[in-house]
């Protein structure tokens, strides 16, 4: 047990990180593996490579995620919106690359080799563009000659342009989304959501007009008779299947045709085996990790951890419903991960720092009372002299 009066690096950290919240990652990270090894042997076999190795690329990228999230919630405020300027500017220049170097995957290219390692350079950009126009806009609040809002739009402009030239729709909307709230917590008017969401309309229906592939996602989710609904077809079939208690770990039957089952539909995978309850008590703990997320955003008094931390859990909160809802057929399908559980490297790295972030913003830090105030103002070397 660490004691209190203890002042090193480690017991400093213990006793001002939020544990429960960090308890809520690692039992999401540790959740994740264990569904690794219900879902990825049979996408492993039909690729004709070894059953357990997703299982492995997973756990390996387990430990490098759990260490950057531990390291990156020691820092200070200020080193977080170092490290996401830095990650931010690391990002943007690997997109740009994707464009000409990237792997083409289903017409898209999103992924940059890198040392051996496929690399999705936009999970990592969605954090650091967050935490980064969260400053602008405390900014701009805290000082008036400071355009904070146009700044932090002209960031989401360019990161939306490089994510609609991939081409990836759903990031897209997703950052939308989180922007938006932002702008809210920022203090935007009512009146001003209107336009927003005209805007949001606009681009939806732009997106569907433009581009086959989401005309056909919609259209399959409207209609079902239009086109073909084999995913979330078999989606729904393994939530029936598994019924409250599931079949059992390993038993699970409809895994074994579903695309994708260790990725976009992970979820479903732990329905069939696990039950519905066990998605449920999932669905909880992703409640806990948000609601207290934003708990302390509500509670914080700096502008800046306010808005950072309030941006951050609700793309947390967003991209898991966005998934579930794919699984249960409440939205048109959209290639978007699990935080913590669907397999991918970049998705895990990326969640870690993203959730890194959270635990160093919401650490607790003394905070000068106003007898303290007083001391300092009385001691201080203008009254001295």
């Amino acid at each position: 047990m660490v004691s209190r009066a203890d002042r090193s690096p480690f017991a400093e950290w213990l006793w001002t990180v939020d544990r429960y919240l960090f308890a809520g990652f690692v039992i999401l990270m540790i959740g994740g593996v264990v569904l690794s090894f219900a879902a990825s042997p049979a996408v492993a076999e039909r690729l004709g490579i070894d059953s357990y190795h997703f299982i492995k690329r997973q756990a390996m990228f387990l430990v490098p995620a759990l260490g950057l999230m531990l390291g990156v919630s020691a820092l200070s405020p200020r080193m977080v919106r170092r490290v996401a300027l830095a990650v931010f500017i690391l990002s943007l220049g690997l997109m740009v690359a994707t464009l000409f170097i990237g792997m083409e995957a289903k017409g898209a290219r999103r992924w940059v080799m890198i040392l051996g390692f496929s690399i999705q350079p936009s999970e990592f950009l969605k954090p650091a563009l967050i935490v980064l126009a969260a400053f602008l806009l405390s900014e701009g609040g805290r000082r008036p000659e400071v355009p904070g809002s146009l700044f932090s739009i002209l960031l989401f402009v360019m990161s939306a342009a490089l994510l609609v030239a991939q081409p990836d729709f759903g990031q897209t909307m997703l950052l939308m989304l989180v922007f938006a709230a932002l702008f809210f917590l920022n203090g935007l008017p009512w009146v001003a959501i209107v336009p927003i969401g005209a805007l949001g309309a606009g681009g939806i229906l732009a997106a569907y007009m433009t581009l086959p592939h989401v005309q056909s996602r919609v259209d399959r989710f409207l209609d079902p008779s239009s086109g073909d609904t084999f995913n979330v077809d078999r989606a729904i079939e393994a939530f029936v299947s598994g019924s409250w208690f599931g079949r059992g770990p390993g038993e699970g039957t409809i895994k074994r045709v579903l695309p994708e089952s260790h990725t976009d539909f992970i979820f479903a995978v732990a329905a069939e085996e696990f039950g519905i309850l066990v998605c449920l008590v999932l669905v909880l703990v992703f409640t806990f990790v948000v609601l207290r997320g934003l708990g302390h955003a509500a509670r914080d008094t700096d502008p800046f951890g306010r808005l950072a931390t309030a941006g951050l859990m609700v793309l947390f909160g967003i991209q898991s419903c966005i998934n579930m809802a794919v699984n249960l057929n409440l939205m048109p399908a959209k290639g978007m991960t699990l935080p913590f559980i669907s397999y991918g490297g970049s998705s895990l790295l990326a969640t870690a720092l993203s959730m890194g972030f959270v635990l160093a913003l919401t650490r607790r830090r003394p905070q000068a009372s106003r007898s303290d105030s007083v001391m300092v103002s009385r001691l201080s070397p203008a009254k001295l002299t």
